[in-house]
């Protein structure tokens, strides 16, 4: 009996197409964060600084803030003071570790909230 050799190809793309039209009925909520503003009458949502953290910092800076692509935070705070770590939020920094983009808090409250919780990472 003769197989045909496409059909494994033919179920692997079904499948695809499956996840494709599944995956957003099961839609956590956590999207953009801009678009949630907008929803709440132009006002954004303050957040946890850990939150930013594991959503927008971690890949450069490690899951435990060791560093990796991006510089250690531990004992930021004793390296750089607060108004320092601020501009690096808000204006990017490009330097011997590479480039920190800027910008990537785009809300004041949220950047004042980080602020404090870098300064007390050790």
């Amino acid at each position: 009996m003769k197989r045909n050799a496409l059909v494994p190809y033919f179920l692997i793309m079904v499948l695809g197409i499956c996840l494709v039209i599944a995956l957003p009925l099961f839609d956590n909520g956590s999207g953009n964060e801009a678009e949630a503003g907008e929803e709440n009458g132009g006002e954004t949502v303050a957040q946890a600084p850990e939150d930013i953290y594991n959503s927008t910092c971690y890949t450069c800076h490690g899951s435990n803030y060791e560093g990796g692509a991006g510089p250690s935070l531990k004992g930021v705070g004793e390296r750089l003071s607060a108004d320092e770590i601020k501009d690096v939020l808000v204006n990017g920094r490009t330097g011997d570790m590479g480039t920190m983009p800027p910008g990537l808090i785009p809300d004041q409250a949220n950047v004042d909230a980080m602020v404090e919780w870098l300064t007390t990472l050790e």
